[in-house]
């Protein structure tokens, strides 16, 4: 009984975002309702102590990557950098080539610190002209964008600033840079495998004349990209590289400036206690906000006269941008909170520990969970949050680094997470007006190529040494 409490919770929360209800109201009603079956008196006590505690930490830690992440993303839109980068890498490229074209405008950007949300509006307009001068069916174009959005630049390339790759370190200790070798691995396997099928499938459409799409079937089709870019692309490209090499240099010199030490404590005269912070939780959290300030302090440098005439309006979006995506993140890192926390979870953590396999027991897991949330840093969230403390017991009981975590744990929550109810994959159905049963099919191949590469990446380590 207690196992199907906790399954019923997990399911409705499905159902819930599945039919685009709020996760933000639906998770804490759905996890009281998970406790309220198990012991109805717990229920204020479980909501004020344990859901709201866990939303709260969630947010102290996380929301300003999102509030920054989501700025500078906003920026790179508004100066008109996303555009230069895009017609620099097409002409370099060359239109003919729509599908690598594509992938390699919306990687640069995601890995640069923009949000997949904010990369997908600023890459479809470019994507919708390229595939309908090459004659390329319309429904292969939220897989390409996600290609480059939603796999190797989001958790498995090294240093990436999205949040799925910067979670894992508060729990392991590691940072951003976290097992570089694998990460590399992965990405190539992924971004190689993605393009081979997605290029089958243009070969298999054209032999079947499918070609872009009749004009009278076609939805949210974008204005014609006859406008030039009015920034040379080495300028716009310029924060995108200030914000990884500031990541990595952040990452090297915040241990060396704390002098090693695992918290560092600061005295205010307004205070009486000192204030006290854990390095080890919060050094990749600080390399990423770092590096995320000075990439917006680069874009002023060089497009502040542009930047100032729409900041307001351009910030405004961002920060409810940031709200929305943080607070959805956080409300069901609670929910797992309060999850993990029923008897029910514990017979599922007993379990999963059958799996004698260190890594293939966390990537199992945390793929499992991301999917079921419809949410990579959900699911890694709660998998993390219930479960981290186990998995570091037992990589170092197997002589695994926890650089090796790290990177497993983030690779996994890309994984399982983008079923049809993912946020994002429903944001790239709806911008490109495309629907589930014309594109989603080719979404999902590229979910099955990227969870099955954790395992490859698992291989390889057992295999090699290699970290």
């Amino acid at each position: 009984m207690a196992v199907a409490i906790a399954a019923l919770a997990l399911i409705l929360l499905m159902l819930a975002a599945y039919r685009g209800m709020s996760v933000i109201l639906m998770a804490p009603l759905l996890a009281m309702l998970a406790v309220f079956l198990t012991d109805p008196a717990a229920v204020p006590t479980a909501f004020s102590g344990l859901f709201m505690e866990k939303v709260a930490t969630f947010l102290k830690l996380y929301f300003p990557v999102f509030l920054l992440g989501a700025l500078f993303g906003k920026l790179v839109e508004i100066s008109g950098f996303s555009r230069a980068i895009v017609t620099a890498v097409i002409g370099f490229v060359g239109a003919g080539r729509a599908i690598p074209a594509i992938m390699i405008v919306t990687a640069l950007l995601t890995y640069g610190g923009v949000s997949v949300f904010v990369a997908v509006f600023a890459v479809y307009p470019f994507a919708a002209e390229m595939f309908r001068r090459a004659d390329i069916p319309k429904r292969l174009v939220p897989a390409t964008i996600g290609l480059g959005a939603l796999t190797f630049t989001m958790d498995a390339l090294p240093g990436t600033p999205q949040i799925q790759n910067v979670i894992p370190a508060s729990f392991f200790g590691t940072t951003a840079w976290a097992a570089p070798v694998l990460g590399m691995i992965g990405s190539v396997v992924i971004a190689a495998a993605g393009l081979v099928y997605l290029n089958w499938r243009r070969r298999a459409m054209a032999a079947a004349g499918e070609g872009y799409g009749a004009p009278e079937t076609l939805v949210n089709e974008p204005d014609r990209q006859e406008e030039a870019a009015t920034v040379h692309p080495l300028v716009a490209l310029l924060p995108l590289l200030v914000v990884g090499l500031g990541n990595l240099a952040l990452t090297l010199l915040i241990p060396r400036i704390t002098g090693g030490a695992e918290e560092v404590s600061i005295r205010l005269a307004g205070l009486p206690e000192p204030v006290t912070a854990k390095v080890t939780q919060q050094a990749a959290l600080w390399a990423v906000e770092g590096a995320l300030l000075m990439g917006i302090a680069t874009i002023l440098i060089f497009a502040f006269p542009v930047v100032a005439r729409r900041f307001a309006e351009g910030s405004k979006a961002a920060v409810g941008g940031a709200l929305l995506a943080g607070m959805n993140t956080a409300v069901e890192y609670g929910f797992g909170g309060v999850i993990a926390a029923l008897p029910g979870f514990l017979v599922v953590k007993d379990a999963l520990k059958a799996v004698p396999n260190p890594l293939i027991n966390e990537a199992i897991t945390v793929t499992t969970l991301a999917g079921i949330t419809g949410s990579a840093s959900g699911g890694l969230s709660i998998a993390l949050a219930a479960m981290a403390d186990q998995f570091v017991a037992a990589g170092d009981a197997a002589g695994i680094p926890r650089e090796v975590l790290h990177r497993v744990a983030s690779m996994a929550s890309g994984g399982m997470d983008s079923l049809p109810h993912n946020g994002a994959v429903i944001t790239l159905l709806a911008v490109t007006g495309l629907t589930h049963r014309q594109a989603y099919k080719d979404i999902f191949a590229l979910t099955l190529i990227k969870t099955m590469t954790v395992f490859v990446v698992i291989a390889v380590y057992y295999l090699t040494g290699l970290v």
